[in-house]
């Protein structure tokens, strides 16, 4: 028999199959042969945590943004979570990028050297 095929009309790419079950749109694969997926889309960087401060955005309120981290998303909203325990406040991780309310730097910097990480503050 065939299969039978549903389509993302706005992509065009199927979006399932009763055969393979749901479809990535871009490559169409199955979704856990996914190769858009794989790997991380976050860009390489050069070893360096960055610790820095922004407010952009945010009616003026700042955060504090933390980027370079060679975690997995997993791994990285676990140590969010410690992080955000820490400080006391409320944040989020966002692209791979750990934003935490609050102006923190010199904690976080303080605490992710220990940890091993090789941290810089970013910004004034």
């Amino acid at each position: 028999m065939g299969r039978n095929l549903k389509s993302d009309h706005s992509t065009g790419g199927i979006v399932y199959s009763t055969e393979h079950g749901r479809m990535c749109p871009s490559c169409n694969r199955a979704v856990d042969q996914c190769i858009c997926s794989r790997g991380s889309s976050r860009p390489k960087g050069d070893g360096n945590v960055r610790v820095g401060r922004e407010t952009k955005g945010r009616r003026g309120k700042g955060v504090t943004v933390i980027t370079g981290l060679p975690l997995g998303d997993d791994e990285l909203k676990q140590l969010a979570r410690e992080l955000k325990g820490l400080c006391g406040s409320g944040g989020t991780v966002k692209d791979g990028v750990v934003e935490i309310q609050g102006e923190h730097r010199d904690k976080l910097v303080k605490v992710l050297g220990e940890r091993g990480y090789s941290v810089k503050r970013a910004g004034g």
